[in-house]
Parts: structure tokens; C-alpha cells; sequence
């Protein structure tokens, strides 16, 4: 089952106070950026976000699940009604992700 462009929709307005928020559409879900920084994604109409150190201490009762079939586990954000905490989330994890990596010239 794809994800909706309304939870989508939802997600990103939850996650208005924060700059820089950005998403790609990929197989009918969609990757969640937080200043070029993948974050996690929204997958059958789920938020899930990758199971780093700091998610794992902001969420320590937060459920493992997959993404799709054959990915490594992520951890559930139950809590999306909350915009403190959700913000609170991505700036803990923020922090910890690393730097991407410049993208190469194409000639």
C-alpha cells in the first residue's frame, strides 16, 4: 500500500516550525529531509524515522518496524500529533546524523 499525499500533507504541517524540511516521492512513499539530512520517511501512511542513538533515547518505548519488505527496521513515531515533540525528535536526531556526502559532477 502507498502512502497519501494527505498524510504527507499532515506530516509536513506538523513539522512546519522547523526550517528546511524536504521530501522526495520514491515508490510511492516518501523520504523526509531535515536540512539535507535524511530523517526517515513515511511509509504506508506511517511515520518512521531511522533507529539512531538519539531517536532511540527520545522515543525509548518506540516500536521497531519495517518500512517494506527486505529494509532494515526503523523506529514508529506514534506521537505525530504532537508538533513540540516531533520537532524535539528531529532536532535530537538532527545532531547525531551525518554530514551527507557532496553529489558527484556529472560530465
Amino acid at each position: 500500500m502507498a502512502s497519501s499525499k494527505e498524510y504527507l500533507e499532515f506530516i509536513l504541517g506538523q513539522l512546519s516550525g522547523l526550517d528546511e524540511i524536504t521530501y522526495r516521492a520514491m515508490m510511492g512513499e516518501f523520504i523526509i529531509y531535515y536540512r539535507d539530512k535524511i530523517i526517515g520517511g513515511i511509509y504506508d501512511d506511517r511515520l518512521l524515522v531511522k533507529p539512531i542513538k538519539a531517536a532511540i533515547s527520545y522515543m525509548p518505548t518506540a516500536q521497531y518496524e519495517l518500512p517494506y519488505e527486505g529494509a532494515k527496521e526503523m523506529l514508529l513515531v506514534d506521537e505525530v500529533d504532537d508538533r513540540e515533540f516531533l520537532t524535539g525528535l528531529f532536532n535530537a536526531m538532527y545532531k547525531k546524523l551525518p554530514t551527507p556526502k557532496p553529489k558527484k559532477k556529472k560530465f
